[in-house]
């Protein structure tokens, strides 16, 4: 990636990243042009010159967005370099790369989310906000390259014995027994990590379940705090939570390198859910619905106020609840507003009167301060996280008392997990005598998210190759299941690799389809948001998607195996890994 920018509503650069050779690029485009002098090519870049340089780029993007509803989404120049555009809550994001990487930008604007909610302006105006947003790129694009979970967005599970599983799990047990007697660390998670892999996870009672896509996040953040062993970092983030979309749920989270390379995390839920939640659907329909109403369109601009004006009273319900100082202000601020605004459209809708939505138009922006007002008033809460933080370290001493004699069966497990030849607590059958030719898996549960595949031995003969074959293995598989494509296996010069999608019921009965759906420009993943609850809700409308279960499996084997023996020895290899989950084993219709 050499630039990523970010621009709000008015053109302003609210935030870059770039790298050296992007910058030198920059200042000699800036000094043909006369906008720096000679002199100041040793000097820092000022922000000035990147929005002179793309301020019409921006702007050209902005008309063609709001007035013809057909925005930018990539430029291609005559070289592997793209331009990527995304809009996220009026904030447009740019990211110039060489990189093929699908979803880049789709994971800086879900960082951005992560870390701000709604307010991207925060990376303008909090050092410290903007400074992790860097760390989370820097670590998520090293993950990626290096960290099969990571790069197939799922969650990897540290294999070890039954009794040591046990300790760890009593361990945060009785750490959020005493944690939770305090009333602000009443909803609190404990999660224990191996490098990237899931060791244990306990959860108070009150506390919501967490998503994977949050768990994953939680991953890649253990990466960005100091490398000073037993300092904790503290944050504020929005995590996405359960839903098929994503919300802005604020949590308090601690982080620590417990051991060495044994992270422990505490998260502890703040403020109240609903009006997150609530809060940031409002803020998504008022955005949409000042897009829609540049078009014109009588039918579209009904159901956009119909929203907004639904949200709302959602939302008034819920903070009339809400016990936080100064809000009530806001709250009747908010109303009033609002109530102008709602005059404003009807007298649209009756009359069709431009003047009527021109002065709609500015009266949004006045109702945008208001919402604002109350995410930071409910979101965002230092007193919570100073105290929790308090009473996080006095909890940290003993979880790593009882985990310290393990250290080092942690460190070798979390570097080799399993293999394709080992038999341990994991492999009840030694794969490569089982399965002739096999090289690799990956098998994906996609209602966990849980992950199961051998171990990379980085260190072992040719370890870059079959990692860089592995990589696009999934990048070939993926981009034709976006084609609709949920069964393929093809052959290069080396390997035969073959990808299975399927879906069962609850019952673990095969559940047929006919036709994979469009689900147009989204790409196979959960962190920006949840790919596959919104395919099996495409693909098996009449069911719920949580009674829907998805499965994918990605298989590598020697040149000489043949199609029908990848076939034959796939459906084999999906039921023993069944069986080592200790999972009744069926028949798998994997075409």
């Amino acid at each position: 990636m050499d630039c990523l920018m970010i621009f709000n509503h008015l053109n302003d650069l609210i935030f870059t990243k770039h790298n050296a050779i992007f910058e030198e690029h920059i200042k000699n485009l800036a000094l043909a042009q006369g906008l720096i002098l000679k002199e100041q090519l040793e000097e820092t870049l000022d922000s000035n010159v990147f929005i002179q340089l793309f301020s019409p780029i921006v702007s050209s993007h902005r008309i063609m967005h709001f007035q013809f509803g057909n925005s930018y989404t990539t430029i291609q120049f005559h070289t592997d370099f793209k331009l990527q555009f995304r809009e996220f809550m009026d904030y447009v994001f740019i990211v110039i790369s060489g990189e093929k990487v699908a979803n880049l930008i789709d994971m800086f604007v879900t960082f951005a989310r992560y870390l701000c909610g709604p307010e991207i302006y925060q990376l303008r105006t909090n050092n410290c906000k903007s400074t992790l947003y860097t760390r989370l790129i820097d670590q998520w694009l090293l993950l990626r390259n290096r960290d099969q979970a990571v790069f197939v967005e799922g969650l990897e599970q540290l294999i070890i014995n039954n009794d040591i599983s046990a300790t760890c799990l009593q361990s945060l047990k009785e750490s959020i027994a005493k944690l939770s007697v305090h009333p602000e660390c009443s909803k609190i998670h404990a999660l224990l990590f191996v490098d990237n892999k899931c060791l244990s996870l306990y959860s108070s009672t009150p506390a919501k379940e967490l998503a994977p896509a949050d768990i994953l996040f939680l991953i890649i953040l253990t990466h960005c705090v100091s490398e000073e062993s037993g300092h904790l970092e503290s944050f504020q983030v929005l995590l996405s939570g359960s839903d098929v979309e994503p919300k802005c749920l604020p949590h308090a989270v601690h982080v620590v390198e417990l051991l060495s390379q044994v992270f422990l995390v505490y998260l502890v839920e703040m403020g109240d859910p609903l009006v997150s939640a609530t809060l940031f659907e409002t803020f998504h329909h008022l955005h949409r619905l000042r897009f829609i109403q540049v078009q014109r369109e009588m039918a579209s601009i009904q159901m956009g106020y119909e929203n907004v004006d639904l949200s709302i009273r959602k939302l008034n319900g819920y903070l009339k609840k809400c016990k936080v100082k100064n809000l009530e202000s806001s709250q009747k601020q908010l109303i009033k507003k609002w109530d102008v605004l709602k005059g404003k459209y009807r007298e649209y809708l009756k009359t069709l009167s431009n003047e009527a939505l021109l002065r709609a138009e500015s009266l949004a922006m006045n109702l945008l301060d208001s919402l604002k007002e109350i995410h930071n008033l409910t979101a965002v809460d230092d007193s919570i996280l100073k105290c929790s933080a308090a009473h996080v370290l006095q909890a940290i001493p003993k979880v790593r008392q009882d985990l310290a004699d393990f250290n080092e069966y942690f460190l070798v497990k979390g570097i080799k997990n399993f293999s394709l030849g080992s038999e341990d607590s994991l492999t009840k059958h030694k794969y490569l005598e089982e399965f002739p030719g096999l090289v690799h898996f990956l098998y994906i549960d996609r209602n966990t998210h849980k992950v199961t595949t051998p171990s990379l031995d980085m260190q072992a003969e040719k370890a870059e190759f079959i990692q860089k074959k592995i990589w696009s293995m999934v990048t070939f598989a993926h981009s034709h299941l976006q084609e609709g494509h949920t069964a393929i296996i093809w052959k290069d010069t080396i390997f035969t690799y073959g990808y299975f999608l399927w879906f069962e019921d609850s019952s673990g009965d095969s559940l047929k389809f006919t036709l994979t759906p469009d689900l147009g420009s989204k790409i196979p993943g959960i962190l920006h948001e949840d790919y596959y609850m919104k395919l099996k809700t495409a693909m098996h409308p009449k069911l719920p998607a949580q009674k829907v279960r998805a499965y994918e499996l990605f298989v590598m084997y020697l040149g000489l195996v043949t199609a029908s023996s990848v076939l034959e020895q796939t459906r084999k290899l999906a039921s023993t890994i069944w069986e080592l989950k200790s999972l009744p084993t069926h028949v798998i219709n994997l075409i």
